[in-house]
């Protein structure tokens, strides 16, 4: 199903994400950020995509973990490369985004320091499934529930502590015609994410699938 989805997601991410940028450039402006402040409808999409993927990958560990699937780990494998991507674009549109409204490239608050934290534990996954050897996949899945589970702790992080970051209530205070701009954005990056992760989940079953037959013809 979610490969066979590939086409129709594929499409429409590409007919969201061409529009996108006239819609945010129609959006009005922040009245303290000014134009700045349009990352905001890149940078948060890719944010809840990434927490997203993460739970998606965290979920397939778990099934692998227990059941011992290659379907559910080569999900959980294409997930978290999802993360990895997502979570760069999220370390570079933040900073951009930071260096106008707060001065600084980078603060070591609780939400900036907790997001590196996770999409570095993506990063360690993926270099264990390419460099880890027999085994990997295990200490793998095992990393990516463990950072499923921080994703709670990152999301609510601005709420708990004492942050520059805005806190998860900036969204539903948007005004209509932002709110508007928001939600189309976010509907291009799920769509995307579809399309990444089913046609990254074919290529692993591809792969399995020929390293299948060149067992066969060795054998």
């Amino acid at each position: 199903m979610l490969v066979r989805s590939v086409p129709i997601t594929l499409a429409a991410a590409g007919v969201l994400l061409a529009a996108a940028p006239w819609l945010i450039a129609q959006a009005p402006y922040e009245s303290t950020m000014g134009l700045v402040q349009k990352i905001f409808y890149f940078h948060v999409p890719a944010a809840l995509t990434m927490f997203l993927a993460t739970f998606v990958c965290g979920v397939a560990s778990i099934r692998y973990l227990i059941k011992g699937r290659a379907a559910s780990d080569r999900l959980a494998e294409a997930a978290a490369e999802i993360v990895v991507l997502l979570g760069l674009i999220v370390m570079i549109t933040g900073p951009l985004w930071a260096r106008k409204a707060w001065g600084g490239w980078w603060q070591w608050d609780a939400r900036l320091t907790s997001s590196l934290v996770l999409w570095l534990m993506f990063v360690g996954y993926t270099l264990l499934r390419r460099f880890g050897g027999p085994g990997s996949e295990r200490l793998a899945a095992g990393v990516a529930v463990f950072g499923m589970v921080n994703v709670p702790f990152v999301y609510w992080s601005v709420n708990v502590w004492r942050t520059l970051h805005p806190k998860t209530t900036v969204v539903p205070t948007l005004g209509p015609e932002m709110r508007q701009v928001f939600w189309w954005c976010m509907a291009a990056f799920l769509c995307l994410f579809l399309a990444l992760l089913g046609t990254r989940v074919r290529l692993a079953e591809q792969q399995d699938a020929l390293d299948d037959l060149l067992g066969e013809v060795e054998g």
